[in-house]
């Protein structure tokens, strides 16, 4: 099929053809210099005119299309716009629209704490300090969102195997700490009871539950696990990153647990830490004050347990209390240790801006 590139050419070439016959043969036979020239039968050929007639058709046909085509494409391009914010429209109100239980869930647990003492806030955590009064004891709480797991770890105490949770977060650079799980001294050293958990290793070994002790911590993806767990495989099943041991459970899916006489009584009252998740997985830390360990100071574990449920947690775990109760934030010991300065623990909870 002949493009219309090659129509002109042809039509030039036929248009010419004529004259540059005439030119050579004048150089070669020399006529006289008077010479009449006739084109106008060239000029009236139908070929060229037919060519030149083809070749303004095709000019127009494609001249006609381009329009076309602009005006498609102008008219795509407006439809493209106009779809593109539309999409846009609507990802903007379902994330406002997606949002907005969060903001209502989160305002109605707020709303049990009161006022913010002081609050710390990035693009990886927000932390928020209350003081709370319910009457039989001050307590501390921190609500804790993490917005990236990797802004709250667990440190093990080298050396002697123990130092403050202040000393932890010095060394560590975090933000705000809490004290962690139990621990038993032997031969001059202090070591973290029973199963512990460090960068997803064991630090002395996956040992099953017994008695009343259970397992509390963080999974992979920033979520508090915690629980009585009979095997390895079980607790793993979990996926934790890190994690301590202490006694007992408070609350498992919003239902009270059993507390064991033992730990109702000895003692009755003292100073706590507890840690425990809201159903949107932020973090409700407690922290109970107690001028000694004699059980007349201090919040008991039921005490503990109905606040934390009144104020829609859905897991609770109480830690290593009595002089080992510590809050720390923003570089400051918040609470009042019951032996006058903190004491030295192999684990804390730290958090990081």
């Amino acid at each position: 099929m002949m493009t219309p590139v090659k129509r002109v050419n042809r039509f030039f070439m036929m248009l010419t053809a004529p004259f540059l016959g005439l030119l050579l043969c004048l150089w070669r036979y020399h006529p006289p210099l008077e010479l009449k020239l006739n084109v106008a039968p060239y000029l009236a050929s139908e070929g060229p005119v037919q060519e030149t007639s083809a070749l303004q058709d095709d000019l127009k046909h494609a001249q006609a299309a381009a329009s076309s085509t602009i005006a498609a494409v102008g008219k795509s391009a407006k439809l493209y716009q106009q779809t593109t914010n539309t999409m846009n429209a609507l990802v903007s109100n379902a994330k406002v629209q997606a949002g907005r239980p969060e903001k209502i869930y989160n305002r109605r647990i707020t709303a049990k704490l009161g006022i913010p003492a002081d609050v710390l806030s990035s693009d990886r955590i927000t932390i928020e300090l209350y003081r709370l009064n319910p009457g039989n004891y001050k307590a501390y709480a921190l609500k804790v969102k993490l917005k990236d797991a990797s802004a709250m770890k667990m440190s093990l105490a080298g050396g002697s195997g123990a130092e403050t949770t202040l000393h932890a977060a010095n060394r560590y650079g975090a933000s705000a700490g809490i004290n962690a799980g139990g621990f038993a001294d032997k031969g001059g050293k202090r070591y973290p009871l029973s199963t512990t958990m460090v960068d997803g290793q064991y630090v002395n070994g996956f040992d099953p539950s017994f008695k009343d002790l259970s397992f509390v911590g963080m999974n992979a993806s920033g979520q508090l696990v915690g629980g009585r767990f009979f095997s390895q495989s079980q607790l793993e099943a979990q996926n934790p990153v890190f994690g301590a041991t202490f006694v007992p459970v408070l609350l498992q899916n919003r239902v009270k647990t059993v507390i064991p006489d033992k730990w109702k009584l000895s003692p009755r009252r003292a100073p706590r830490t507890v840690i425990g998740r809201y159903k949107d997985d932020q973090l409700l830390v407690l922290v109970a004050d107690g001028y000694n360990e004699s059980g007349t100071s201090g919040a008991t574990l039921e005490e503990l347990q109905n606040k934390l449920y009144n104020m829609g947690v859905i897991d609770a775990y109480n830690l290593d209390g009595g002089g080992s109760s510590s809050l720390i934030f923003k570089g400051k010991v918040i609470n009042h240790p019951s032996d006058g300065n903190l004491r030295k623990v192999p684990t804390s909870f730290l958090f990081f801006k």
